[in-house]
C-alpha cells in the first residue's frame, strides 16, 4: 500500500550506517542469493493456522505471490529502505534471490537512463491463473514523485525468469504524484486491473493494445475519507503535522467469474465494486462509469483483498491484525486473528489450496510515529490452508 515518509535525523543515520538510503540505490552482483537474519520470534502459536514461511529482519516487505508449484516471490519497496532485492524468489532458510535477476534489481545513477529496464519502487506481485508472475512498479522511490518512464506492469514467467511483457504508462495515466499500488489480471477479456493510491483511480490496461487509462479519478470510491482516523494496534495513524492518514484506493479483487472488480479506499469502511465491461468500455464518460459503481456494505479499514471461487471476498485488517472475509450475504467471519499479523498486507492465492500473507507493519514506521520507527515483529510470509 502507499505511504508517505518523514524521516527524522536519528532514522536517517541508522539507513546511512547500514548503507540504506534511498540515495545509495545499488545493488551488488556478485551474490545469487541474500541470507536475511531472522528475528527472534514464535514460529506457531497454538491458537492460530497460521504458519510461518520466511521471516526476515529487514527491508521491509508488502507484497507475496505463490507460483504453480510453489515458488514463493516476495517484493520490497525503495521506500525507507533500499532493499538489495527489490523483487525476490523466497527460498529456504530465508534466502532471497533477485528476480528476474541482479540487473533488474539494481537502480542507481548509471541506470537512470533506462528506468523501464530496472525495479525502482516495486508495490505488487501478483501471479495469474495462468501461472505468470506479474510486478507492478510505480517508480516512486521515497513515494517523492515518479521517475520519469518508469511507472510499468511487467510479466515475466516465473519458471524461467523471462520477461515476456513489459507496459510503460504514459504520465496522463501515472502522473507524478501517483502511486500505482496493487493489480489484477484477467485473462478472459486480457485485461489488468489497478489501483492507484497516491491521488486516488482505477487504471485498466488492454494487454493486447497495451494501451492503458485512467478512470474514475474524481469519484468518492477511490478517495479516503477526510478526516478518518484508522487505527492499528490501536495506535492512530497520524503523522507528525498531526494529519490523518488519507489513502486512497488500494485493496483490490477480481471475481470468479471476471465480471465485478472488487476495490477500496484504505483510510475508509465502504467495499466498492463495479462491473469490469464498463471500465473495458472507452464511450462511457466519467460521468456514466461513475453511475455504475456500486456500494457492496461497510468492512474494516483493510489494505489487501481477494476473492476465492464461492466469491467469499478476504480482507487484511490491520486495526485488529486479523484475516477476514466477508461472505456473499454479508456478513463478517474472522479467518486468523494473530498478534503477530502486524499489518497484514497483501494476500495470494496458492494452487494447493493454501492462502498466503505478508506483514508490512507500516504502523511502526517513522512517519507514524513523531519521526522515530518503532520496535517491530519480523517481517513474515505466513501461509495457512485457505477455509472452506
Amino acid at each position: 500500500m502507499a505511504i508517505s515518509h518523514l524521516l527524522s535525523s536519528r532514522w536517517l543515520a541508522v539507513l546511512a550506517a547500514t548503507g540504506l538510503l534511498l540515495g545509495n540505490c545499488s545493488s551488488p552482483n556478485t551474490n545469487d542469493t541474500e541470507s536475511i537474519a531472522v528475528a527472534a520470534g514464535p514460529d506457531t502459536l497454538t491458537n492460530s493456522p497460521l504458519r510461518v514461511v520466511a521471516q526476515f529482519t529487514g527491508p521491509q516487505m508488502v507484497g507475496v505471490a505463490v507460483a504453480p508449484g510453489g515458488k514463493i516471490f516476495a517484493c520490497f519497496p525503495r521506500w525507507d529502505y533500499n532493499p538489495v532485492y527489490p523483487v525476490a524468489a523466497v527460498g529456504p532458510n530465508n534466502t532471497l534471490a533477485p528476480y528476474p535477476n541482479a540487473r533488474w534489481c539494481t537502480w542507481t545513477d548509471a541506470e537512470k537512463n533506462e528506468p523501464q529496464q530496472h525495479w525502482i519502487c516495486p508495490q505488487s506481485v501478483f501471479t495469474d491463473k495462468s501461472g505468470m508472475l506479474w510486478v507492478l512498479d510505480p517508480a516512486s522511490p521515497g513515494l517523492k514523485g515518479t521517475v520519469p518512464g518508469g511507472p510499468k506492469l511487467v510479466k515475466t514467467n516465473p519458471q524461467t525468469g523471462q520477461v515476456l511483457l513489459n507496459i510503460s504508462f504514459p504520465e496522463s495515466v501515472a502522473p507524478r504524484k501517483s502511486y500505482l499500488n496493487d493489480v489484477r489480471i484477467d485473462l478472459q477479456n486480457n485485461y489488468a486491473y489497478i489501483t492507484e493510491s497516491g491521488t486516488g483511480a482505477l487504471v485498466v490496461v488492454d494487454l493486447k493494445t497495451t494501451k492503458s487509462r485512467r478512470l474514475l479519478g474524481s469519484h468518492p470510491s477511490t478517495k479516503a475519507v477526510k478526516g478518518l482516523v484508522i487505527k492499528a494496534e490501536g495506535h492512530p495513524m497520524i503523522d507528525a503535522q498531526g494529519k490523518p492518514a488519507q489513502f486512497n484506493a488500494d485493496g483490490i479483487a477480481l471475481s470468479a467469474d471476471n465480471a465485478y472488480l472488487y476495490y477500496c479506499p484504505l483510510t475508509g469502511h465502504t467495499l466498492y465494486r463495479i462491473k469490469t465491461a464498463a471500465l473495458r468500455n472507452p464511450g462511457l464518460s466519467e460521468a456514466q462509469l461513475g453511475q455504475q459503481v456500486e456500494t457492496v456494505g461497510e468492512i474494516p479499514a483493510s489494505d489487501g483483498l481477494e476473492i476465492d471461487a464461492a466469491n467469499n471476498v478476504y480482507l487484511t485488517s490491520f486495526e485488529q491484525s486479523a484475516l477476514l472475509r466477508r461472505t456473499p450475504a454479508g456478513k463478517i467471519e474472522t479467518v486468523a486473528k494473530d498478534p503477530r499479523l502486524q499489518w497484514p498486507d497483501t494476500y495470494s492465492f496458492a494452487a494447493d489450496g493454501n492462502l498466503y500473507v505478508a506483514n508490512s507493519a507500516i504502523h511502526k514506521m517513522p512517519s507514524w510515529n513523531k519521526g522515530v520507527a518503532q520496535p517491530h515483529e519480523p517481517f513474515r510470509i505466513f501461509k495457512m490452508p485457505l477455509p472452506k
